[in-house]
């Protein structure tokens, strides 16, 4: 498949930011799994719009196929 990676490439990308000051590290593990679900959760409702509705928002279905093919840890604006 295209783009597939191994587990070694999966753990390459996902890094995870250094506690803010007080958090402790588990707190910010919560943190990132939360982020994933939601990430997860937006590409799914992107997936079901209708194509009226993407075209409102200015999206193409080839747009929304390559974004909801994503992996959950992968941020959208960070590449």
């Amino acid at each position: 498949m295209k783009g597939q990676r191994g587990f070694i490439g999966i753990l390459q990308q996902i890094h995870f930011e250094a506690p803010s000051h007080g958090e402790s590290w588990l707190a910010a593990a919560w943190k990132h799994i939360r982020r994933w679900e939601e990430l997860s959760r937006q590409r799914q409702q992107l997936a079901s719009m209708s194509d009226e509705m993407l075209k409102d928002i200015g999206l193409s279905r080839a747009d929304v196929m390559e974004e909801s093919e994503r992996h959950f840890w992968e941020e959208p604006l960070k590449k």
